[in-house]
């Protein structure tokens, strides 16, 4: 699959799986927004081989128990990704 096709199969399973719809996630934009951002600054301490598995980013968020790294760059953007969509969809719920 491509990047945007990877990043649209990850939001629809977080809709799907885990309900995190655009009207659930709505007020929540620059959490959603801080979470992708840890997913990205991830998969390029991934890429440069500095990231630990223990790190859990200082601008996370959420509880720890919701940062899930996986060790895949590829993963782990599209993660990213996903976020990025979603935090696009809250704010364009409450436009």
């Amino acid at each position: 699959m491509t990047g945007a096709e990877l990043i649209a199969a990850e939001r629809a399973r977080q809709i799907a799986e885990e309900g995190y719809t655009a009207e659930h996630d709505h007020g929540h934009a620059i959490q959603i927004t801080q979470a992708a951002q840890s997913y990205v600054g991830l998969a390029l301490r991934e890429q440069r081989g500095t990231w630990l598995p223990m790190d859990v980013p200082i601008m996370w968020p959420w509880d720890a128990s919701y940062w899930k790294p996986t060790g895949d760059p590829v993963r782990d953007l599209t993660k990213a990704g996903a976020l990025i969509a979603a935090a696009i969809d809250s704010l364009e719920a409450g436009a």
